[in-house]
């Protein structure tokens, strides 16, 4: 006996509401992976743990092995030495600007969380403020906007501000570009020094033309900054090989050769 096909088709055991269940369920998968797709990519590696494996920058470098995990939020767990920096690896989510005394009488400027917009006039401001004239800046940031940290480079040269960046201490992305600035820039061997790729701009929905041309014209104007520091824009070379959820971490001999250091301490 041959039973007749139900027009259904293979929806046949299915209700209205479990049509409508499943579309529901549907929708939701769909907007989660909107969600996921839309998450920064440091945070999706701190939920998966990072199965890339990529060293994190408390991992020491060597000639040939310089690219680490670059997180804006953390800074390498060492406490730089001498007193008044952050006690933990917590980063500020703008520049402080507090004020410290070395062992050898020294009084430095310690500048030390992330660059954002208006840290240059707050910088400047609070040069301007203090009674007495620090000896040095030293520095301790992930970086951050990198238009800020030409501008705060360039008030430590006119200055005439030598820079510090203490063992221990972390000098990411934007901030070497205020080590620049300094007169003087003593780097100790057992601070990290990295440079990556950088947004220039914010608007992300810039046409791809006009996006790479805002690049390259922050990209000049860094060279150009550079060259009026006495750095060598050579510099910029790993930078730009380097994507910006990553870091490139400069040797000691690096530092020497780019003239981003005039003088490496123990």
């Amino acid at each position: 006996m041959i039973r007749p096909l139900d027009a259904r088709g293979p929806w046949r055991h299915w209700t209205a509401a479990g049509l409508l269940k499943a579309s529901l369920a549907a929708q939701c998968v769909l907007a989660l992976l909107v969600v996921v797709g839309d998450m920064p990519a440091d945070f999706l590696r701190n939920l998966t743990g990072d199965p890339s494996g990529r060293p994190t920058t408390e991992v020491p470098v060597t000639p040939g092995d310089q690219t680490r995990r670059f997180d804006p939020r953390r800074l390498p767990g060492d406490r730089p030495a001498g007193p008044g920096f952050p006690g933990d690896e917590a980063v500020p989510s703008r520049l402080l600007f507090t004020t410290a005394s070395t062992e050898g009488e020294q009084t430095l400027l310690l500048l030390t969380g992330a660059i954002e917009a208006g840290d240059a006039r707050r910088f400047s401001d609070h040069l301007a403020a203090l009674s007495a004239r620090p000896d040095a800046i030293a520095l301790h940031s992930p970086g951050g906007d990198v238009a800020e940290a030409l501008l705060i480079g360039r008030a430590i040269r006119a200055a005439s501000l030598p820079v510090v960046v203490a063992s221990g201490a972390a000098c990411f992305s934007a901030c070497p570009y205020v080590l620049a600035g300094g007169t003087a820039r003593e780097v100790s061997q057992q601070a990290r020094i990295g440079v990556h790729q950088h947004y220039f701009g914010g608007n992300t929905f810039l046409p791809a033309f006009l996006a790479v041309s805002d690049v390259q014209t922050g990209q000049g104007e860094v060279m150009t900054y550079l060259g009026e520091m006495g750095i060598d824009p050579m510099m910029m070379a790993p930078a730009m090989a380097t994507p910006p959820d990553d870091i490139y971490i400069f040797l000691p001999d690096e530092l020497e050769r780019y003239r981003l250091a005039t003088k490496l301490t123990e």
